[in-house]
C-alpha cells in the first residue's frame, strides 16, 4: 500500500528528532545528512551532545551552522543517552517525536511514509523495520515487525527499534525516558503502549542500524539487571509477573545473540538477511 498517498499531517506537523551524541565525530556527518535528505522536509533536529571529549562538538557546531533546522543542545556533564534525550525532549517543539542514534541511518522516504501511515491508521505511536549492517556494510539482517503490539506482548520482547519509532506528543504527551544506562526506550515504550494502547508497525524497510564491534560482547549483565528494573520498578509488576517476563527477557535475547553471532561470522555475513521479529531480544 502507498502510504504517502492523500496524507494531510504529512504536510503541516514538525517532527522533533532527538539525537544524543557522544565521540561521534565517525558517524555523526552521516547521520545528520540522512535526516537532512528526507523527502518530508518539516523536521528540526536536536543534537544533544552528552560530554564529548573529541572534536565531536566542533563538527556538531558546523552542522547546526549549516542548516537552520538543526540545533546543538549541550549537557553540562556526561550523563548518558537516556539524559540527553530527555534534554532533548525539553527543547524539542514538534508535534511528533522521533529517535536517532548519531551511528544510524534513515532512508529518504522514512518520515514521509511513516507519518503517512501513522494518517492512515490512526496511530499516536508507530515504528518500522530495518536492517541491521556491518562497519563495511554488509547487511547482518533484514528487521521485520508485526502489524501492531499490545502491552502485554511487549513485556515479552522488545521488538520495536528506537531509531524507528514516532510518537504523537499532542496525543501521548511530551514522556520523558527513565534514566537508566540501558533498556530507557523500552521502558518507554512499555508506558506508552500500557496508557495509550497499542503501537503500529510498517514492516518495510526504512532505516539502517550500525551493528558496532564488540556490540555482541558487552555487558549483558548490566543490561539483564536494567530489564529487571524496568519490570520491576519502572512498570512495578509483582515479583511473579516480573520473573515470568524476565524469563522471556532472556530467553529471546539467547536466541537471537547465538542468531547474531552465527551471522556475524566471516562465512556468514552476506549481503542479503532476514530474521523474524521475535528475535530481536
Amino acid at each position: 500500500m502507498d502510504y504517502t498517498e492523500g496524507a494531510d499531517m504529512t504536510q503541516h506537523s514538525l517532527v522533533s528528532v532527538l539525537m544524543p551524541v557522544f565521540n561521534d565525530i565517525a558517524t555523526l556527518s552521516a547521520s545528520v545528512a540522512s535526516v537532512r535528505a528526507q523527502s518530508y522536509a518539516d523536521w528540526e533536529l536536536l543534537l544533544i551532545d552528552d560530554g564529548s571529549d573529541d572534536d565531536t562538538v566542533v563538527l556538531a557546531t558546523a552542522l547546526a551552522a549549516e542548516d537552520p533546522r538543526i540545533r546543538l543542545l549541550r549537557m553540562p556533564a556526561n550523563a548518558g543517552a537516556a539524559a540527553a534525550r530527555n534534554m532533548g525532549l525539553d527543547h524539542s517543539r514538534g508535534r511528533y517525536i522521533a529517535l536517532l542514534d548519531a551511528d544510524d541511518i534513515w532512508h529518504p522516504e522514512k518520515l514521509s511514509r511513516q507519518l503517512a501511515f501513522m494518517d492512515r491508521r490512526g496511530a499516536a505511536l508507530s515504528f518500522t523495520g530495518y536492517s541491521r549492517v556491518s562497519p563495511d556494510g554488509a547487511q547482518i539482517e533484514r528487521v521485520h515487525v508485526p502489524d501492531r503490539v499490545e502491552y502485554r506482548t511487549l513485556l515479552r520482547r522488545n521488538i520495536m527499534g528506537a531509531l524507528t519509532v514516532i510518537y504523537d506528543a499532542e496525543a501521548l504527551g511530551r514522556v520523558p525516558m527513565p534514566e537508566l544506562a540501558r533498556q530507557h526506550d523500552f521502558a518507554l515504550w512499555l508506558r506508552l503502549t500500557r496508557l495509550h494502547g497499542p503501537a503500529h508497525g510498517l514492516d518495510e524497510d526504512l532505516a539502517t542500524y550500525l551493528v558496532r564491534p564488540g556490540s555482541l560482547s558487552g555487558n549483558k549483565r548490566r543490561a539483564a539487571c536494567d530489564a529487571w528494573r524496568v519490570y520491576r520498578h519502572c512498570e512495578e509488576l509483582p515479583l511473579f509477573s516480573a520473573l515470568k517476563y524476565f524469563a522471556c527477557y532472556t530467553y529471546y535475547g539467547l536466541r537471537y545473540r547465538l542468531f547474531q553471532r552465527a551471522k556475524l561470522t566471516p562465512e556468514t555475513v552476506s549481503p542479503k538477511g532476514s530474521v523474524d521479529a521475535d528475535l530481536r531480544r
